[in-house]
């Protein structure tokens, strides 16, 4: 079983920058950590996913170019730094595991996570 805890989302204006953390309670080379949001009446998408084992990172499209997923091996943490925030990246922000192939961060979708953290709420002004 692994416990995931986010850390870091709170408020911001339009183009302001946040940073989300991701402590894991375990992270094996061969575990895929991402991030996944939820905004009221929509359903969750991925944003961004790393594999642990050789640090391949994968992004949404509406995010790319603004967000980069980062991870500390020594601290178990996965870090989402967030620039040029926008109104539509306004959600509930979830930290995700799963062991096994790095096929399943490629595809980011939720559907293929089996640990996840609390969730982290990000709000973005205009």
């Amino acid at each position: 079983q692994v416990t995931l805890a986010e850390s870091g989302g709170g408020s911001v204006q339009a183009g302001g920058s946040l940073r989300l953390s991701c402590a894991a309670s375990e992270y094996p080379y061969n575990t895929c950590m991402g991030w996944f949001r939820q905004a009221p009446g929509n359903e969750r998408e991925g944003v961004a996913t790393i594999y642990a084992g050789d640090d391949s990172t994968y992004y949404a499209d509406s995010v790319k170019g603004r967000f980069t997923i980062t991870q500390d091996n020594a601290k178990n943490t996965v870090y989402l730094q967030m620039n040029s925030l926008k109104p539509e990246d306004d959600a509930m922000y979830y930290c995700a595991a799963r062991r096994g192939r790095r096929t399943y961060c490629a595809l980011l979708r939720d559907q293929d996570f089996d640990y996840w953290g609390q969730g982290t709420q990000v709000t973005v002004s205009s």
